[in-house]
């Protein structure tokens, strides 16, 4: 998946310039999952202020998951489920990799409930291709068509692509209290 990422800024007299126009610096296409592919493309601190400091917070962020009043922004291209179940599937090593790659969001997956997940944030979610199911932990879904968007309150969720083609999501997590 190629993202091109652009980021405004401002120069030294205070003018808004280009800071960069390149390709998302974190995408990785995993090799145990094939077709599950993930960009972290930026982050903001809590208490964020403009105009930002210097170097790239996705390069730099330590976790996929905002800390109260901290963002994230990602894309999230989901293959289809059929791509687990295959015997050559290795769920140890997919596992693995998901905690090598998405740290902070990787130890909130129940082992026992594949790709259930509950984390402390409020997550803006909007479909950008393909059809994804919304799972919750009762059991109630909802089917996602292109341009759908989800606000995803810090429940218990997965998410499921029963299709036979992937499909891309645009989230952006912000970080929130568990009250």
């Amino acid at each position: 998946m190629h993202i091109r990422r652009i980021v405004t800024g401002h120069d030294r007299k205070g003018n808004a310039v280009f800071v960069s126009d390149a390709a998302a610096p974190r995408t990785t296409e995993f090799e145990h999952v094939p077709g599950f592919v993930t960009s972290l493309l930026w982050e903001t601190a809590p208490n964020a202020t403009v105009p930002a400091g210097e170097g790239d917070p996705a390069i730099s962020a330590t976790s996929w998951t905002p800390p109260p009043g901290g963002t994230n922004l990602m894309f999230i291209t989901f293959p289809p489920d059929a791509v687990m179940m295959t015997p050559d599937f290795d769920p140890a090593a997919a596992g693995g990799e998901y905690m090598r790659v998405l740290p902070g969001l990787a130890e909130k997956f129940e082992m026992d409930h594949p790709g259930m997940h509950t984390s402390d944030s409020v997550d803006y979610g909007v479909l950008i291709d393909g059809e994804l199911h919304l799972d919750l932990d009762d059991g109630a879904t909802k089917k996602l068509a292109p341009r759908d968007v989800v606000v995803q309150n810090g429940t218990r969720h997965a998410w499921r692509n029963k299709s036979d083609k992937p499909a891309t999501m645009l989230f952006v997590l912000v970080g929130a209290k568990r009250s």
